[in-house]
């Protein structure tokens, strides 16, 4: 086990005092790698808080520059940062709130020839993207890597989450088979997105996060948690892996990677 000074014990005293984390689990979180795929609305505060907590190493795979536009909820981008590639903006607010972190950058789009190379080095996948063919992929990758995620979308007022352990738990294609054809469905810059429902979706994400790593709690498996935030309403719905789902189910269609074509994602990253 760790043994942590009395600068991290202070650190991380909120987390040691929970029965469910201790030292033990705090352990756990130093040694655990993470990679956040997007740092756009949902990946800001995954970012914020699992380097808050002490996550030992993070990663972010992000190849966009910041935007005026994002500021609006993608929280870990300053004024100053308009220009800067969001994975760079992202590592030094992380830094700064926890310096002895390591955060790994990758300026890269994910594709079906990277994927696995990349996710291959972590034990826990974020996914925080803004398009549905990059979703399809994560899940596609995680399921057949064995490497568990967990799925965010943002959009207008709503949101939605459900964390998936490959071989045990329903997929994201257990609930959507395929992406809808491109601009079937808006993005969030044509329809647009309250800027708190991304703090809301990316906090949840981190906790899920957060307790696959301690083993604190029940994960939001089988399950894809939908909430609306005009009416502040919440829904848990029930889900079970799916014998003929074409990644995951008893006899998978898919065993390659498929590049989908670019379009708009109904519940986004952001």
């Amino acid at each position: 086990m760790i043994d942590f000074s009395e600068e991290q014990l202070q650190r991380y005293s909120r987390h040691i005092l929970l029965a469910d984390v201790g030292v033990e689990g705090q352990a756990r979180l130093a040694e655990a790698r993470v990679l956040v795929v997007g740092a756009g609305g949902l990946g800001a505060p995954v970012c914020l808080y699992l380097a808050a907590a002490g996550v030992g190493t993070i990663g972010i795979v992000d190849a966009d520059c910041v935007e005026i536009s994002n500021l609006q909820r993608q929280i870990c981008h300053f004024t100053h940062n308009i220009g800067d590639a969001k994975a760079d903006s992202a590592r030094e607010k992380m830094l700064a709130i926890n310096p002895e972190i390591t955060v790994n950058v990758h300026y890269e789009y994910l594709r079906a020839d990277n994927v696995l190379g990349i996710i291959g080095g972590y034990d826990f996948v974020v996914e925080g993207t803004d398009n549905f063919p990059a979703k399809f992929l994560v899940n596609d990758a995680c399921i057949m890597a064995k490497v568990p995620f967990c799925h965010g979308g943002i959009l207008r007022f709503r949101g939605q989450a459900m964390t998936v352990i490959p071989g045990e738990s329903a997929c994201y294609r257990c609930v959507f088979r395929e992406p809808p054809p491109p601009d079937a469905v808006p993005s969030c810059s044509e329809a647009g997105v309250l800027g708190a429902i991304a703090g809301m979706l990316g906090s949840i994400q981190a906790a899920e996060t957060l307790k696959f790593i301690t083993g604190a709690g029940r994960l939001l498996t089988d399950a894809l948690l939908t909430f609306d935030a005009k009416d502040m309403e919440f829904r848990k719905i029930p889900l079970s892996c799916q014998e003929d789902c074409p990644v995951c189910g008893e006899a998978p269609e898919i065993d390659s990677l498929i590049d989908y074509e670019q379009g708009g994602c109904a519940l986004a990253g952001a």
